[in-house]
């Protein structure tokens, strides 16, 4: 078991994987500059919580309470529509306000390829889950890289697409997904755990970051520094380590979007 103060989201220890991207990758070639507002009301998305359980196996809400408010900012600051936007969970029936759909692969994917048939611009994909060397958890099964992969190539091509994953050794993720038309938001490196999935916990560390960053960022660039600060300072604060070390990858052909003000004709 992991101690307490530590709270990792860690299923369980398989070893370590080099780090593979730093933010700096996609921000040093796509600075802030002036551009006009982006528009995500034809975007498709789909925000999932992949567990119910802490670090300790104990009932938390951790995930679906990122899973709501990750939609609602989704709406409210990004400009998606409501209509174009599903949510996941692993307890579905405890959420009927949110119309939360039962986070397993298949119904994740039928939901994508039908949003995708009627939301014809780019796709936005938010996991958040426990982690381990060889994917994620979702529904007390493993989601390999190689499962994520397929379902965005398959639903969203070619299409602009940012996809955030929130684990352990979330940064596994980033060389499976990454691609010219991409941004990959990712909690941690590919060899580090990431933290706060306890009961004691509203949101884990990073998906507190990645909302925090959500009410305030004025484009994707903006939110995804702001993240990965946030992170590096709350735990450095509170003494917590090895740091998980947050990676965001920024594919070439994205990158003037991410620095596109947000507009959502509100």
């Amino acid at each position: 078991m992991v101690p307490k103060m530590m709270t990792s989201r860690m299923t369980r220890p398989l070893g370590r994987a080099p780090a593979i991207f730093a933010l700096a990758l996609g921000l040093a070639v796509f600075g802030p500059c002036a551009a006009e507002a982006a528009t995500f009301d034809s975007w498709a998305a789909v925000v999932v919580a992949g567990d119910w359980r802490g670090h300790a196996g104990e009932p938390v809400e951790v995930f679906d309470n990122a899973r709501r408010e990750v939609t609602a900012n989704l709406v409210r600051r990004m400009g998606f529509s409501p209509l174009n936007v599903r949510q996941f969970s692993t307890r579905p029936e405890l959420y009927p306000d949110a119309m939360a759909l039962p986070a397993d692969l298949d119904t994740i994917t039928d939901a994508l390829n039908e949003l995708t048939r009627q939301a014809t611009g780019g796709c936005f994909v938010f996991f958040t889950s426990h982690g381990t060397n060889y994917g994620m958890m979702l529904n007390n099964r493993l989601l390999t890289t190689r499962a994520v992969a397929e379902l965005i190539d398959n639903s969203c091509g070619v299409r602009p697409t940012i996809v955030i994953v929130s684990a352990c050794y979330s940064g596994i993720f980033v060389a499976a997904l990454a691609a010219d038309n991409r941004m990959i938001m990712t909690a941690a490196r590919s060899d580090r755990q990431s933290f706060g999935c306890g009961q004691e916990f509203e949101y884990t560390y990073f998906d507190s970051c990645l909302l925090q960053s959500m009410s305030a960022a004025a484009t994707f660039g903006d939110l995804a520094r702001d993240t990965q600060d946030c992170v590096t300072r709350r735990e450095s604060e509170e003494g917590i380590g090895p740091a998980s070390e947050p990676q965001v990858f920024i594919g070439q052909n994205i990158g003037p979007l991410m620095w596109s003000p947000f507009f959502s004709g509100t």
